[in-house]
């Protein structure tokens, strides 16, 4: 039975190793694409419902911008705070801000999918740009370079979305990570030419391609979702295409307690099994294969004669990963998880299992 988890082991080692080296590889070693900045009229798009003193925060820096043409649609999703107050007075305050009010629908209460659809039909440009309401970006460059992404084919550009440091907080560098690795799987499998999500903190395309596929309407019902299902669906080797240069990065609030962080990926990962076969595939055999790596590594140390075979096999693994992951992390501005990075990435393993098992017996909560 050992011999037979030996070899299984060995098989794992090798899955991880075509994931980290060829699949996540291309974007780790990948160049920055060429900034030309195209200079064509923008609509960004944010959404809130009951984000009052994010917004307050957060949409004059919008508002500060260094683009020639941009317009910001503020869509207020039935708030019952003072959001929608706010709005009213940024718009007073900026003549390119242009105020979407959003009522309580019966088909669609709660719905994030209706009040984006409303937005973005109210928006007067043909090329949008995400992101959320407590999101900023990190340079006034922002639109100029996600904009720049643009071509003729490539109409639509997944940026990333990251998270701010938090000094002396271990479940910091825990989200980062994974946002972090979360972005180097969705970037690298774009430039391989199977883009399968984006996040909508950091999001762009052009309007067309949200009425190619008829909007939201296929996962309406799916409260999450309007960015990775959306991309899911929309995206392909010749439309899309990626931007890391690191002034384009938005950066959002991090959760400050595990109950709220385990909570917002269980919303996350609940829209991971409506996407395409072979998209829940990867993304399975990848998680999988970690698991397993870490499991079959305690039983074959524990009771294996051959374990200095097996300890090489370990130091091997996290050789490669290590790796890769520090070019990825160099490229987002995360190197400082890379020093914790076997702790995190076992307690990650184990929380991402937990979700899974938690989702079956209940269903997560959505939009506020």
């Amino acid at each position: 039975m050992l011999t037979i988890t030996f070899y299984i082991f060995i098989a794992i080692v090798a899955i991880q190793f075509i994931y980290y080296i060829i699949v996540f590889g291309k974007f780790a070693y990948a160049k920055s694409a060429i900034s030309n900045p195209k200079r064509i009229p923008i609509s960004v798009v944010v959404c809130a419902k009951n984000e009052a003193e994010n917004v307050a925060k957060f949409v004059p820096i919008l508002a500060e911008q260094d683009y020639p043409d941009f317009e910001i649609v503020l869509i207020d999703d039935a708030s019952s705070d003072e959001t929608l107050d706010l709005f009213e007075a940024f718009e007073k305050q900026y003549s390119n801000i242009r105020l979407v009010k959003v009522k309580n629908n019966e088909a669609f209460w709660g719905n994030k999918k209706f009040a984006l659809t409303l937005g973005i039909k109210a928006a007067k440009n043909q090329y949008l740009l995400f992101t959320d309401a407590d999101c900023y970006p990190i340079s006034k460059d922002w639109i100029s370079i996600m904009s720049s992404q643009f071509t003729p084919e490539k109409t639509i550009v997944l940026g990333y979305g990251a998270y701010e440091k938090i000094s002396r907080s271990f479940l910091n560098k825990i989200i980062r990570f994974e946002t972090m690795l979360t972005a180097v799987q969705y970037f690298s499998w774009a430039k391989i030419g199977h883009p399968y999500m984006g996040v909508g903190r950091n999001l762009a395309y052009k309007k067309e391609e949200f009425f190619n596929v008829n909007g939201f309407i296929d996962h309406m019902k799916i409260r999450s979702g309007d960015d990775d299902l959306f991309i899911n669906q929309a995206a392909t080797r010749k439309n899309t295409t990626i931007c890391f240069d690191q002034n384009s990065f938005t950066y959002s609030l991090p959760k400050t307690s595990f109950k709220e962080w385990f909570a917002q990926k269980r919303r996350h990962i609940s829209t991971a099994t409506f996407y395409k076969p072979f998209d829940r595939l990867q993304l399975a055999v990848f998680y999988i294969s970690q698991l397993l790596f870490i499991v079959f590594s305690v039983i074959l140390l524990a009771f294996l004669h051959q374990w200095i075979i097996v300890l090489c096999l370990i130091g091997f693994r996290y050789l490669f990963t290590w790796i890769t992951l520090g070019f990825s992390s160099a490229k987002l501005k995360e190197k400082d998880v890379m020093y914790w990075f076997p702790i995190i990435e076992i307690i990650l393993v184990f929380t991402q299992f937990n979700i899974m098992i938690t989702t079956v017996f209940s269903k997560p909560v959505h939009w506020k």
